[in-house]
This record gives structure tokens, C-alpha cells and sequence, in this order.
């Protein structure tokens, strides 16, 4: 089911803007776990790792949330398609697993908030510096995808564009199955 052009552009608008936020989000939550990792005052990796628990819970996993429906949503309404393009199905997965990756390490950043919150030298805990750097580079590598939409047709959407022309299957279809 194709959506009317004004929901359309309203749909886009509405993925646009929760990716970018995400990605934003993500990259404020970067400088505050390079600050957890480099800085030798107490006072500012106690502060930084309550504000990475709040960036996380009430930013990135709403924007990430919305991103991955409003995405689906979108896809679904219109003439790409959720299966039919390598690049949208591309995008899809990478966007579930970071979402799941995400909501996974949310627990661990809390749990480090409260241990930085405890009294003890917060500087000896671990930083998610690793999980930060990976999900920037794989919210970028979306990023890419969105903006280059690499050509390719997976196989459904060959089935698809041959039912939409109500002709025999392609020689791609054929030579394919």
C-alpha cells in the first residue's frame, strides 16, 4: 500500500529527523565516554556517567525506537519497499541490531552510573568507548546507504517490479531462481 505524497514527505520527515537525532545523540554520548576514559577528576567521571545514563534512556533509545518503526513504516508506504532493494533490507538489519545492541548495553551504562554514583573511584570502572565508536560507525554506514542507495534488486523485488508490469518473469527473474 503506497501512502498519499503529503504522508509520504510527512513519514520522511519524521525518519529524517529521528536519525538524525539518533545520530547526534550518539555522538554527544561519545564526548561523554571520552571524557569518562581521559579525565582524572573524580568529580567530572561521576558527572559524566549520570549523563551518559540519562542521554541513553531518555535520547538515544526513544530516537533509536522511533527510528526503526518510523523506518519500517516509511519503507512500507512506499515504492522502495521493505525486501525489494538490497540497500533498504541493508538498512533495515543494520538498524535492528543496533537497536539491539543498544538496548542491551543501556542496562550495562546504568549499572556503571550507579557504581560511579557509590562512593567508589569512578576512573577504575570501564568506559563503553568500543560500543560507542561501533555504533557511530554503524549509524554512518546507514548514513551512506540512505544517501547512495547502492542499485540492487533482491530477488522479491524482481517478482514484484515483473507483477507490477503484468509480463513474464525477467530474464534476471529466471536465470535467478
Amino acid at each position: 500500500m503506497i501512502m498519499p505524497p503529503r504522508l509520504r514527505k510527512v513519514a520522511l520527515t519524521a525518519h529524517v529527523a529521528t536519525s538524525v537525532g539518533w545520530l547526534g545523540a550518539v555522538c554527544a554520548y561519545l564526548a561523554l565516554d571520552v571524557t569518562v576514559v581521559t579525565s582524572q577528576d573524580v568529580q567530572t567521571v561521576r558527572g559524566a556517567y549520570a549523563a551518559m545514563e540519562v542521554t541513553v534512556w531518555s535520547v538515544i533509545v526513544p530516537l533509536a525506537l522511533a527510528s526503526v518503526l518510523i523506518g519500517i513504516v516509511n519503507a512500507l508506504g512506499t515504492p522502495w519497499g521493505l525486501f525489494r532493494h538490497h540497500w533498504v533490507l541493508a538498512k533495515l538489519l543494520l538498524t535492528v541490531f543496533a537497536a539491539t545492541v543498544l538496548l542491551i548495553e543501556a542496562r550495562s551504562v546504568s549499572r556503571l552510573a550507579q557504581a560511579a554514583a557509590s562512593g567508589a573511584d569512578p576512573r577504575e570502572l570501564p568506559g563503553t568507548l568500543l560500543h560507542s565508536i561501533g555504533g557511530l560507525v554503524v549509524l554512518l554506514i546507514i548514513l551512506i546507504l540512505s544517501v547512495f542507495k547502492p542499485r540492487g534488486v533482491t530477488r522479491y523485488g524482481w517478482r514484484k517490479q515483473d507483477e507490477q508490469r503484468g509480463s513474464e518473469p525477467s530474464r534476471r527473474t529466471v536465470a535467478a531462481g
